[in-house]
């Protein structure tokens, strides 16, 4: 329904209306449902939704409204569609214009067990999501006694006002046959049905031991009527979880609060198994109990003060409740907010943590109960409650033996073992472990204190290998250290030094370095040289094999050069293994002595091979060249450069060209001038001569040999076909006579093309001026007239193709006008004009005219008429009683001519009587009888599974559907579930059985006939009946009999 806010309304503007509007859902409870809505309107509407009962909660997790500016549609989505979200929707779309609306339907087929299908939401309720058990007073009072002990009857009918004693003790006793009766269908057992209980941690536990006949039966917990939502599993993020211990169920409420006063429900399968009432008194603890000390033998005392006065707490000792006995003593102050708890002759088993409990609220504290005992001057016996622990100081072997405690008759032993294995003194360790280091020849010693039971085993190592007594070995082992003198120590001595002690109790090592310092030996060659030129040598050496313990300081190099018998010292260079000698003379060939020097001495000389100064290596020949391009005028080659470059950079290249048939090369580029690049463009060459080149690389030491030559090329242009250039090019012109008309157009070909000029396929009169130059053509005409008008063709031609562009020129001027103008009705109401034909239309084929009107009610001129090529035009619509006058111009491709002006006309206005004449109608009768649309189908279902069937029904008046099983009602029988939306009826069975199984029927009547169609439903695991679906059509023939019209679907196993 579309409401427009204003009469008229602006230009350009408009109201919403729904180009695409949201389809009706027939949807299974839990699934995701979406409408969707395409909504139009100038300017743009602004969309909201709505429903017929109540308002629409918009939640991530129930309800959310979305614009995709895509596909520009507006968008209702529900993630997980609920029964109570069933409801007719409304679309409305507004602007300040007017206003569209649009309803559509949302169906929820439930699943699952409900104690209610109407579930009603609760005032103050934000998310709408949980199931509610609407529950009355007195209800709710029978509930609580159903779960009760019979010690608390009198207590709950006192407080909810029950009188008559006895008449509800009879209506309990048949309450609870009807109970047990109902949980027997899903319960084996139960027992041990603990009420709501309050524990120190700040927790609710509700505690029941029960069988269920199905493990997977479900199991909800409702508060107050309401369903709560819980875990499985302990969750930090859920109030509420289920811990299941075998046959044991427990509720737990964590973080407790005043709001979580109420009754609970404990529902199986939706049969209540038991309830509790959970009172949360306003009391909290204005001074909480503190941790107590004491003595073994002594009293401790507890004590907490509350905001509110209270006839008793709960009091838990180590997770048991406590009541006066003899241990324990509770007492309460006369305004009940003094609570003291007294633990009398305290033991250390009493030791623990202790807790109050009031209400909801709680507080813990612990108790320890301490003592000790010397039992001599080394060993004390500490006991702290229930622990009891014996410390020894100092222990030595003495002390190594069996020990037994002993308690209440009963013993424990322990065995001490006294290990002394070897080890070494910190400080002494540190110091052995820094390195010894000593000259060639000299002596080292080493000394190392250890402790340890004897016998010990002591083991001396050099680099892994064991040492014993020798000349110039010395060990000694006595009074707890250990010695080793080496003499004579040699370069090669050098290594890791470690001592190594063992006994019964375990091994000990310690690690040192010894370092013989000697004189190096000498560098390592071969050299390796990094330049060998005219002007400097440079060359590099390995650094020695050993530098003899020390770092080297110098290398001291010695020059000779060859044929000479004297050496000039070079002087240290430093530590670094290379040398550039400058001082060298091109050609020369010179030899190096090189020692290495360390603080030790200097080690022996290396000498090295001759090197030669500025030694001539010409480079090898590069690649042919290779040609990239060739025109006329110029060559472009490219090549690489040699594999072997002599030794140096490769600086230039020479190249040279021959003609084919010659003998003679020719340079390409001056000997002063070489080419840097590794290509080069020759422009000294003859057009249409044949050439070959050839190149050679540059070093320092000159020009290489030449390449190969490379294959032989013309120079000249390459061969294209021709093409016109131009972007755009016009293929019509317009000219007034007597002006000029020039034409250009560019084109490329190669070789140079030969370019003609026809006019209407004829060659161009000498009048006709053409210009040619380098892929430019023009074309001109002087002082044009209209026998210059034609079409003009210029054809570009070389040996590869050809290419042909025609242009029409068209040469005229304005027109003249067209002769007198008469006027003439041939039809009332029209007006036939004709005119003289201009003087220029036999001589112009393009010459059109143009006819405007004017009539006495306007003073201004309208065209009524254009491009017309005869000289005849019927003017319609002339109105009676005006006076018209009318223009005819003469038109080209250069303009309008001067118009024509016709007399004025004019018809007498008659006025005749207005007669209307109404069609007759009749009555449209659109009843039908019903009929299928879609009938139904044969299904097959596993047991335990669901089934849905479904069918398409139409007739007018709407007809009244009657589903039946092996022809009974099932429109009355809650295990189905049916509905019927917009003519589709759909039969949902949730979990399929034996029973099930049977032919299903569905019948449509109304006042127009009746309609049936039947299936069957087989059970898969039972028997295969014959599956036919039968379609019977019961309607009113035309005769007032019935007509019977039977189909039947037959389908082969």
């Amino acid at each position: 329904m579309i409401t427009q806010f204003l009469e008229e309304l602006p230009e350009d503007m408009t109201t919403p209306d729904f180009t695409r509007k949201p389809i009706a859902l027939t949807i299974q409870e839990g699934k995701y449902a979406v409408f969707k809505a395409i909504v139009v309107g100038t300017p743009t509407p602004i969309v909201t939704w709505g429903k017929a009962k109540g308002e629409i909660h918009f939640h991530p997790d129930l309800c959310l409204q979305k614009y995709d500016e895509a596909s520009h549609e507006h968008t209702i989505e529900f993630p997980k569609v609920a029964p109570e979200d069933a409801d007719t929707y409304k679309c409305f779309a507004s602007n300040e214009y007017g206003k569209a609306v649009c309803t559509v339907v949302l169906n929820v087929i439930q699943v699952g067990f409900s104690k209610s299908k109407e579930l009603q939401k609760k005032p103050g309720e934000a998310d709408g999501t949980r199931e509610e058990k609407p529950m009355e007073p007195e209800e709710k009072v029978w509930e609580i006694l159903l779960s009760a002990d019979k010690k608390d009857y009198e207590r709950i009918c006192s407080e909810y006002g029950i009188k008559d004693f006895r008449y509800m003790l009879k209506k309990l006793t048949e309450m609870k046959k009807e109970r047990e009766e109902e949980i027997a269908e899903f319960v084996t057992h139960i027992s041990t049905l603990k009420h709501i209980e309050v524990n120190d941690n700040d927790c609710a536990t509700i505690e029941l031991d029960m069988d269920l006949k199905d493990p997977t039966s479900k199991l909800f917990l409702y508060k107050d009527g309401v369903m709560v939502p819980f875990t499985i599993e302990d969750s930090e993020s859920m109030k509420h979880n289920l811990k299941q211990v075998g046959k044991k169920y427990v509720f737990t409420i964590k973080n407790l609060g005043s709001e979580d006063a109420g009754l609970y429900s404990v529902d199986v399968g939706g049969i209540n198994v038991f309830s509790t009432d959970f009172k949360v008194p306003e009391v909290d603890f204005a001074v909480k109990i503190q941790e107590v000390k004491a003595d073994e033998r002594e009293d401790a005392l507890f004590q907490c003060v509350l905001t509110a006065p209270m006839n008793e707490l709960k009091w838990v000792g180590k997770t048991t409740p406590l009541s006066n006995s003899e241990k324990f003593q509770i007492t309460v102050s006369e305004d009940k907010l003094i609570h003291k708890l007294m633990v009398r002759d305290c033991l250390p088993l009493d030791t623990g943590i202790y807790a109050a409990v009031a209400g909801i609220k709680s507080c813990n504290a612990w108790l320890v109960v301490e003592g000790e005992k010397m039992t001599n001057s080394s060993c004390m016996h500490i006991y702290n409650g229930t622990f009891h622990k014996l410390k020894i100081h100092k222990v030595t072997e003495e002390f190594a033996g069996k020990y037994r405690f002993e308690a209440d008759g009963r013993k424990t032993e322990s065995m001490i073992v006294v290990e002394d294995p070897p080890r070494f003194p910190a400080e002494d360790l540190e110091a052995f472990k820094t390195p010894i280091t000593v000259k060639k020849g000299h002596k080292a010693t080493f000394k190392l204190p250890y402790i340890g039971r004897e016998p010990l085993k002591v083991q001396w190592y050099l680099d892994g290998e064991e040492l014993s007594e020798e000349a110039t070995i010395k060990l000694d082992n006595s009074e707890g250290c250990s010695r080793l003198l080496l003499t004579k120590l040699q370069r090669k001595d050098s290594g890791e030094v470690k001592l190594k002690i063992k006994n019964e109790f375990g091994t000990v090592e310690a690690f040192t370095q010894l370092i013989i310092l000697d004189k190096p030996t000498p560098p390592l060659g071969p050299l390796e040289i990094v330049e060998a030129s005219s002007s400097a040598l440079e060359f590099k050496w390995r650094s020695p094999k050993d530098n003899g313990g020390c770092k080297i300081g110098n290398y001291i190099l010695e020059r000779q050069q060859v044929g000479r018998n004297t050496w000039k010292k070079v002087g240290p260079i430093g530590p670094e293994a290379k040398y550039r000698d400058t001082d060298v003379d091109h050609g020369r060939k010179y030899c190096y002595r090189i020692r290495v020097e360390t603080e030790m001495g200097t080690s022996e000389l290396m000498e090295t091979e001759d090197i030669q100064a500025g030694t001539k290596a010409y480079p090898g020949p590069p690649s042919a060249p290779k040609v990239v391009t060739a025109f006329k005028n110029c060559i472009n080659l490219s090549w690489s450069p040699p594999s072997n470059t002599g030794g140096t950079n490769i600086l230039g290249y020479n190249l040279e060209k021959r003609k084919k048939g010659s003998n003679l090369w020719g340079p390409v580029n001056s000997l002063d001038e070489m080419i840097k690049e590794k290509g080069c463009g020759v422009k000294d060459v003859v057009e249409g001569v044949e050439y070959e080149f050839r190149v050679s690389a540059i070093n320092n030491s000159g020009a290489g040999e030449f390449s190969t030559p490379s294959e032989f090329v013309f120079a000249r242009d390459p061969k294209m076909r021709p093409r016109f250039t131009d972007a755009k090019i016009k293929s019509f012109m317009v000219v007034r006579a007597g002006n000029s008309a020039r034409f250009n157009i560019n084109f490329e070909a190669s070789p140079w093309p030969d370019v003609t000029w026809l006019k209407d396929g004829s060659p161009v009169s000498k009048k006709v001026t053409i210009s040619n130059t380098e892929g430019t053509s023009q074309l001109l005409i002087p002082s044009a007239e209209r026998s210059d008008t034609g079409i003009y063709t210029i054809i570009v031609k070389n040996i590869v193709a050809q290419e042909s562009f025609s242009i029409e020129i068209r040469v005229t001027d304005e027109p003249k006008p067209p002769g007198p103008v008469e006027t003439d009705e041939n039809v009332p109401g029209t007006v036939t004009i004709s005119w003289t034909p201009s003087p220029d239309e036999k001589r112009d084929d393009r010459l059109h005219y143009m006819v405007t009107k004017r009539d006495s009610s306007k003073s201004t001129w309208q065209t009524i008429a254009d491009h017309i090529f005869n000289n005849r035009f019927t003017v319609c619509n002339i109105m009676p009683g005006r006076e018209y006058q009318f223009r005819v111009y003469a038109k080209n491709d250069m303009g309008s001519s001067e118009h024509a002006e016709s007399p004025k006309w004019l018809i007498a206005s008659k006025k005749e009587k207005f007669t209307v004449n109404m069609p007759e109608t009749k009555a449209c009768d659109l009843r039908c009888p019903p009929r299928f649309l879609v009938p139904l189908k044969l299904h097959t279902a596993p047991q335990g599974y669901e089934c849905y069937m479904s069918c398409a029904i139409k007739g007018d008046p709407t007809p009244h559907v009657t589903w039946l099983r092996n022809n009974i009602s099932l429109n009355t029988n809650t295990n189905y579930f049916i509905s019927n939306t917009c003519g589709v009826c759909s039969l949902l069975i949730l979990r399929v059985g034996p029973k099930d199984t049977g032919e299903y029927t569905i019948v449509a009547e109304s006042s127009m006939g009746r309609v049936e169609c039947s299936t069957k439903l087989i059970v898969r695991g039972t028997s295969l009946p014959e599956c036919n679906c039968i379609l019977k059509i019961l309607s009113p023939c035309l005769h007032g009999q019935t007509c019977h019209t039977v189909m039947l679907f037959e389908i082969s196993h």
